[in-house]
């Protein structure tokens, strides 16, 4: 694991604490390592000092930080003691922030002081300040704030050179690579970690816990209503997680493994922290992005740190396909054994490109779903097919993919709200749990995951997935990538409004669209010929780079009214896609 201290070009390093062994800065000379023995003392160190600040077990700790060591270290010393982590993506935006640490009714925040993106820093000091500040205005109070010093070297503690969304000025960073962050301080509440860490003791008995005790908040953004604070409790998710782990990737003593997920979301929990420390696996934490300081970082890294099982999204990639093939055949990658891909469906294309660039037809792909796999089920899992009615799926066909029974690491509630729970994921469907995703079964009894429901299009009586279309619309040799939503037809009662993102260099004409429209038909049929396409230079996508479909819906039919757009990642694009809205839409 690692977390980088220095920007950009500085060629500096910290040796600081790592998990399980090995990490990569946002810098590639920014590297450090730590041992199972070294990440037990600064874990019991960090629980020291919680205690030290009144955290006892049930308090909620929110924690929102950049994939530094201490992130982890903050997590774990939690459950050390029995305190309820909620850690929040360090993408988000104050007024989420706030309104998941009122929620969780946290009392104490853990902060970086902030991130390196590339080229570009944010201070997360800054926007933690914002979102304490809105926290009080609703009645809470975060008591104690414990920052970590990530980008602030020095001891100036006075003034912040971020905006009011916590970024720097792009001309202040190339005349200063390597910038000390200056930050806002409240003697009051503010606290820098290491002085606290330096204060207490290596040793710190954990806290015995019961199997249902609650182990950590997670929050969702959902497409309506206020996130919802999933609940994991802490025997079920442990064991879940160490077995998933151990068995998908099939763990072998000598494995090195990479999970890019951000540990602000599930995958990340489960697939950086807990799952790859509770089978004793060597792992890496990853501070910066697949882009810099170029397109090949992610098989630099894997060459660097000799990476076996490696764990990332489809989304990562299509974009890094994008860039062609020379990035990857730059660097050795004969260590890889397992690919795998987690977090959205992936299209046959990227997924051949996966297969025979990366893993040069030798490794074996893991294409995952959490609660069970998209081929056949994890031990004790029970999927079922069922139609809009209720009504079970036999052999091969498409529907909702429900649960039978539930598995150990299912959640166990919605934070005070346990009716929301059952609305959500038990009602719909009595007797079984809904994901509020579509699947097929094809006639070998292999389960395709297709997305979520509201993904899925009913086109004269064809039930279509979005993904299913994406797929076919990719294969053309032009385009980058797509996306696919429903849009209303007084005939269909669904068309098909296709989103389309071209590779670099190519131009957007109307014999390319006929080309598209024939590919669709020739791959599905007919029936699925799109109605609508427009050019799509960028798409609206959440911080953690999923394709926010919602928002494609609403500038499909023309509607401004796009509700919460916190998570984001760049908004800009909203506009840019209704300037290029085609006529009749």
């Amino acid at each position: 694991m690692v977390q980088g201290q220095d920007g950009p070009g500085t060629g500096s390093s910290r040796d600081r604490m790592i998990q399980g062994q090995d990490g990569e800065g946002n810098d590639p000379d920014d590297e450090g390592k730590i041992t199972y023995s070294g990440l037990l003392t600064q874990v019991c160190k960090f629980a020291n000092v919680l205690k030290a600040k009144g955290v006892k077990k049930g308090d909620r700790v929110a924690i929102y930080m950049p994939m530094i060591t201490e992130i982890v270290i903050a997590m774990l010393a939690c459950a050390r003691i029995g305190a309820v982590h909620s850690i929040v993506f360090a993408g988000y935006s104050l007024d989420a922030l706030a309104l998941r640490i009122v929620d969780a009714q946290a009392t104490v925040l853990v902060v970086g002081d902030g991130v390196w993106r590339g080229t570009k820093v944010v201070s997360l000091k800054q926007i933690a300040d914002g979102a304490m500040h809105m926290c009080e205005e609703q009645g809470h109070a975060v008591k104690t704030c414990i920052v970590v010093r990530h980008l602030s070297p020095d001891e100036e503690t006075v003034i912040n050179d971020g905006g009011a969304d916590g970024d720097c000025d792009d001309n202040e960073i190339a005349k200063r690579p390597y910038m000390k962050l200056k930050v806002h301080w409240n003697t009051d509440r503010d606290t820098w970690w290491h002085e606290e860490m330096a204060k207490v003791g290596s040793e710190c008995e954990p806290e015995w816990m019961k199997s249902e005790d609650p182990l950590f908040l997670l929050y969702t953004s959902g497409s309506t209503g206020k996130p919802k604070g999933i609940l994991h409790t802490c025997g079920g998710y442990m064991i879940y997680s160490a077995t998933t782990f151990k068995y998908v990737f099939d763990l072998h003593d000598d494995d090195v493994f990479w999970c890019t997920a951000d540990v602000g979301w599930i995958t990340g929990h489960t697939y950086v922290t807990y799952g790859p420390l509770a089978c004793g696996a060597t792992g890496l934490l990853f501070e910066g992005t697949p882009f810099y300081p170029d397109a090949g970082r992610f098989w630099a890294i894997i060459e660097k740190y000799k990476i076996t099982k490696f764990y990332t999204a489809p989304t990562a990639i299509r974009s890094l396909m994008k860039h062609g093939d020379e990035h990857v055949k730059k660097y050795n990658l004969d260590t890889l054994k397992i690919l795998g891909t987690v977090g959205e469906p992936i299209n046959p294309e990227a997924w051949l490109w996966y297969h025979r660039v990366v893993g040069k037809e030798k490794c074996a792909i893991v294409d995952t779903f959490w609660q069970t796999e998209t081929t056949f089920p994890f031990f004790g899992v029970v999927p079922e097919l069922v139609t809009e009615e209720g009504k079970l799926i036999e052999g091969a066909g498409e529907g909702y993919l429900v649960f039978r029974r539930p598995w150990p690491g299912i959640m166990q509630t919605v934070y005070g709200n346990h009716e929301r729970f059952e609305t959500t994921y038990f009602k719909k469907f009595p007797g079984f749990y809904c994901t509020g995703d579509g699947a097929r079964r094809d006639k070998d009894g292999y389960l395709w995951v297709t997305g979520r429901i509201d993904d899925m299009l009913n086109v004269s009586g064809h039930l279509l997935s979005t993904s299913e279309v994406e797929s076919a619309l990719v294969e053309h040799h032009s385009v980058a990538e797509a996306a696919v939503v429903a849009h209303p037809h007084d005939i269909k009662g669904e068309a098909l409004y296709c989103f389309i993102t071209l590779k670099d260099g190519a131009v957007y004409t109307e014999e390319l669209e006929g080309q598209l429209r024939t590919l669709v038909r020739t791959k599905i049929g007919p029936f699925a010929q799109p109605d609508f396409m427009q050019e799509a230079p960028s798409l609206p996508k959440t911080r953690s780079g999923k394709i926010m479909r919602r928002v494609l819906r609403k500038i499909a039919i023309g509607d401004r009214n796009l509700g919460d757009v916190s998570t984001m990642a760049d908004e800009s694009v909203v506009q840019l896609l209704f300037n290029l809205r085609p006529k009749g839409a």
